[in-house]
């Protein structure tokens, strides 16, 4: 009987598996209100999510360095944080997605998470859907270098065992699409999150899907060309 081979599946989680952009636009909004920057409208918050958040402060604060912007970023973090303990953090997971997890682990892949969130930050996300176990990686930007820089894949995959060909990256932005080109792995964009369909592709995805069945489908369809 021949062995079942290993398929490593990247999601993104900001935009991909859970919709969190309320929380994070309420959250910048109150890191701007506490050190008297005018609060960027909500469109502008979500282009960057997904960004490491030191690099998005200082899109979305011009005249802010790379010093300030890790201070803004602590105080983020802890409006995230406030919210989050008051139980009015919103994260629900897109609908469909439970069950393409439930299918790719029935096809017995691997899966893994490469987020711009922090890991505190990807725990609670995660272990309030309970998914937390359905991962076997977990990669975050303030543990590796930031998208669109290739380190979160290199370690996904190396904590896995996957090579690049048995790899793909699941997102809703460029920049998760940019970070699994510069890995030399493929993507699916996901057209339900922050970046239009029409950036995904020109970013470099192989595909672009509108729901979850296709997600399912695209991803299938792309393992048997591995």
């Amino acid at each position: 009987m021949s062995e079942t081979p290993l398929r490593l599946a990247v999601f993104d989680c900001d935009g991909t598996l859970v919709d969190s952009q309320h929380s994070i636009v309420a959250s910048m909004h109150a890191a701007c209100e506490v050190h008297g920057f005018e609060k960027p409208d909500a469109e502008a918050v979500r282009r960057v999510v997904g960004l490491p958040l030191e690099v998005a402060i200082c899109q979305l604060m011009p005249g802010v360095d790379q010093a300030f912007s890790q201070v803004v970023s602590e105080t983020y973090k802890d409006a995230f944080y406030q919210l989050r303990q008051a139980g009015e953090v919103e994260e629900p997971l897109y609908e469909g997605i439970a069950g393409v997890l439930d299918q790719l682990d029935g096809a017995q892949w691997l899966m893994g998470v490469a987020t711009g969130k922090s890991h505190r930050g990807l725990v609670a996300t995660l272990k309030h859907h309970q998914l937390y176990e359905r991962f076997v990686t977990h990669q975050t930007a303030d543990r590796a270098q930031g998208k669109p820089h290739p380190d979160m894949m290199f370690k996904a995959m190396n904590e896995t065992g996957a090579e690049p060909q048995d790899t793909i990256m699941i997102g809703d932005t460029t920049f998760d699409i940019e970070m699994a080109k510069n890995a030399g792995v493929r993507s699916i964009g996901v057209s339900w999150g922050y970046h239009q369909t029409e950036e995904l592709m020109d970013a470099g995805a192989a595909q672009v899907v509108n729901t979850t069945e296709e997600l399912t489908q695209a991803l299938f369809a792309l393992a048997e060309t591995m």
